[in-house]
């Protein structure tokens, strides 16, 4: 069965999902250095997309894209590298030992207390070791509740960030 044709949006272009774009934005940015976001919305519209500057702006956030300067003297949006693990365990290590005031576990969930207005640094940092064993976070202005996967990974979760405010390397 044939997928149905998306219907023309700006530009005269097809809506695209989140993912389509993402690609597309990737794709172009890895072909020529890109200036404005206004330059991106008019490529990905060549490309016959239809896209909003509004939308592409959201984009470049989502996609944590930074403008650097080139050799020629003016900024391109290039997309991050991905951190390798020893970065990633690094920066929690600092968020940790820099922000985290105690940890304590609930019923279900591990609470997090940090210094006030830290806890969102603390929490992506949490995210993005990618754990097995937790869900994801949810930060306040100083508190996080980690979710564990299951209630059995709770205490888990607990010894390795308390590992990781004494210095220690998580268990």
């Amino acid at each position: 069965m044939a997928r149905p044709r998306a219907a023309p949006g700006p530009a005269g272009g097809r809506d695209s999902t989140r993912a389509e774009r993402e690609r597309r934005i990737r794709d172009i940015l890895a072909q020529r250095p890109v200036e404005t976001q206004e330059e991106l919305v008019d490529l990905l519209r060549r490309q016959g997309l239809a896209v909003t500057q509004a939308t592409v702006s959201r984009d470049i956030k989502r996609m944590g894209l930074v403008k650097v300067p080139w050799t020629d003297g003016r900024s391109h949006y290039v997309a991050p590298e991905k951190p390798s693990p020893a970065d990633v365990l690094r920066r929690l290590q600092h968020a940790v030992t820099e922000y985290v005031l105690s940890a304590d576990t609930g019923e279900e969930l591990v609470v997090v207390h940090t210094l006030t207005g830290r806890a969102n640094a603390v929490a992506a940092a949490i995210d993005e070791m990618q754990w097995d064993d937790v869900v994801g976070t949810v930060a306040g202005d100083d508190t996080i509740l980690v979710v564990p996967r299951r209630r059995a990974m709770r205490d888990r979760v607990l010894r390795r960030l308390r590992d990781l405010m004494d210095g220690r390397m998580p268990g």
